[in-house]
């Protein structure tokens, strides 16, 4: 039991978690394509937490993923998220998008392989827009000059390391910039700001007291295996205990995640 639990996050976080975010995005994808055909699909300004917002495709990579609304640790577990206090994607301004570069399906872990000129395409409520990447940067480097008049420019972030363990131990956040001539008009009073647990490679200290209740279910799980076993037979105990166990480890280790950079 101690060995499931133990070994069980480092599974989840490498490799089920990408189920977790297979499933997400196929669920994300049915209600975007459904509010898209409805014209009920959200331009802002403010959009609640986990909507879809928008549909991104890099054709260089083979990437298509649906944008969530929010950047925190626990909404980049489904998808990439797009950051509150910016414009969505592909409205006239710059809009901010953070994906998780190892974990849950890792769907930003490429960008850096992308050059100049490479095409970004959205579709979200007001239209399709095309991006054209500009550059890629890290901390300490130029920022890209102003947009034009009435252009859209798009920023995707994600995580980057070194060493062989980099991808699991981000040094740093990486920056992919992308541009487009014309964008959509972006309706007003957006938030002008975010949490500091909806900043790049920020977690979420507020995950803390959910985390303690599952890791006392977990204990509770355990010391109950300890006692069935003192009356039934351990193929038993073990056949009811097994899926519980994995139950509470899986959700335990979605709350733990929070804790996580949400580039991660």
């Amino acid at each position: 039991m101690l060995a499931l639990v133990c070994l069980w996050p480092a599974a989840q976080l490498l490799f089920l978690g990408s189920l977790t975010h297979e499933r997400a995005q196929e669920l994300l994808y049915r209600d975007l394509r459904t509010q898209l055909a409805a014209a009920t699909a959200p331009v802002g300004p403010v959009v609640p937490a986990g909507d879809p917002v928008a549909l991104v495709r890099i054709p260089r990579l083979g990437l298509e993923e649906v944008v969530i609304e929010g950047t925190a640790s626990g909404d980049t577990t489904a998808g990439p998220g797009h950051r509150r206090d910016t414009v969505l994607p592909g409205q006239v301004g710059t809009s901010v998008v953070y994906g998780r570069a190892a974990t849950y399906g890792g769907p930003f872990r490429d960008l850096p392989e992308l050059r100049v000129g490479d095409a970004v395409e959205v579709t979200m409520a007001q239209g399709s827009v095309t991006f054209d990447v500009i550059g890629l940067r890290r901390a300490g480097d130029p920022l890209p000059p102003p947009a034009a008049a009435g252009a859209a420019r798009l920023t995707l972030v994600t995580a980057e390391g070194d060493g062989r363990f980099g991808a699991v131990r981000p040094r740093d956040a990486v920056y992919l910039d992308a541009e487009a001539a014309e964008g959509f008009p972006a309706p007003p009073g957006r938030p002008t700001a975010v949490p500091d647990s909806e900043r790049a490679l920020a977690s979420d200290p507020a995950a803390l007291p959910l985390l303690a209740l599952h890791l006392a279910v977990l204990v509770a799980l355990v010391l109950g295996v300890l006692a069935a076993r003192q009356r039934w037979s351990t193929a038993v105990v073990w056949l009811v205990a097994c899926p519980l166990a994995l139950a509470v480890s899986w959700a335990t280790t979605d709350v733990a995640v929070r804790l996580l950079p949400n580039v991660l």
